[in-house]
């Protein structure tokens, strides 16, 4: 254990929340306690900061006013870091000492690598997707059957571990983006600067994919797809290969406008927020970035 104490204290652990519950929230800080940990709360709950405080040692926990997204409260915690070597991780996702000691071993170990991230597997234990394919470039909702380190082209934010000072001299993280494309942006700018994106076959984290924590049944519906949809565009758009895709949205938004008004009437509310949200994201994309181009 002597490797493991000696390391501890070169890794700030950031955990970005909104709207998850007292029980998950501790039952990931149980397994990473003896490190340092900085908590954003982007949903401003304050009840849940007593009680985690209670319970756990938080270096520091800051309740945001306003959801803020993951983007800017990934900057927001950077900036609070002072340990050479920060890990991302979700809430949701489980990671033992020993499994961030072998993330760490494995940055320390490859040259020009800028993110390690562990292997996922759901709560049965079967693997899953983390490492894989730029958008660009293909679909990386399918696990790699690895048997050792891999070099991937990106890998999700929901545990990745990197060292300060190399994330800045490649930029800060783009708060252009709120949630979703943010890793692939970020893998993306690193393979541009020549920097590995590696994913570590023998550390491993229990992960189940694709549950947004985010209370309300309309709410939840806007955020995913308000977001998301902007947050492609956006991405697209900062590799100068939107154009399509914003064409082919613009067919669709005078559709999608009446079936807005359409299931309004019908009382089918979920397809209305569905719809509405897509019109909210193009009309914020458009007056952004293509009638006030910055």
């Amino acid at each position: 254990m002597n490797k493991i104490d000696s390391f501890q204290n070169q890794i700030t652990i950031l955990m970005i929340l909104y709207q998850e519950d007292h029980e998950m929230v501790s039952n990931c800080l149980k397994n990473i306690k003896n490190f340092k940990i900085i908590i954003i709360d982007n949903a401003n709950d304050d009840i849940l900061k007593k009680k985690i405080t209670k319970e756990f040692k938080i270096y520091k926990y800051i309740l945001n006013n306003k959801n803020i997204g993951f983007a800017s409260a990934a900057n927001q915690g950077i900036n609070q870091c002072d340990t050479t070597h920060m890990l991302f991780l979700n809430a949701d996702c489980l990671l033992t000492e020993n499994n961030i000691y072998l993330l760490y071993e494995a940055k320390n170990k490859y040259q020009d690598c800028l993110i390690v991230a562990p292997t996922l597997y759901d709560e049965n234990n079967n693997l899953t997707y983390n490492g894989g394919l730029l958008p660009e470039s293909g679909h990386k909702s399918l696990p790699l059957n690895l048997d050792g380190d891999s070099c991937v082209e990106t890998v999700i934010t929901t545990a990745i571990l990197f060292k300060i000072s190399e994330l800045k001299e490649i930029g800060s993280i783009d708060t252009n983006f709120f949630i979703y494309f943010v890793d692939d942006e970020l893998c993306r700018r690193a393979k541009a600067h020549k920097k590995a994106i590696i994913q570590v076959f023998n550390s491993k984290a229990t992960h189940n994919h694709g549950d947004l924590k985010v209370k309300g049944k309309y709410n939840k519906i806007f955020i995913r797809n308000f977001h998301f949809t902007f947050d492609e565009l956006y991405y697209y758009y900062k590799n100068n290969a939107h154009t399509k895709k914003l064409q082919t949205l613009k067919k669709k938004i005078y559709k999608y406008f009446i079936k807005t008004i359409l299931n309004l009437f019908l009382f089918r509310f979920s397809k209305c927020v569905y719809y509405f949200s897509k019109i909210l994201a193009y009309l914020k994309f458009v007056l952004k970035f293509v009638i006030f181009k910055k």
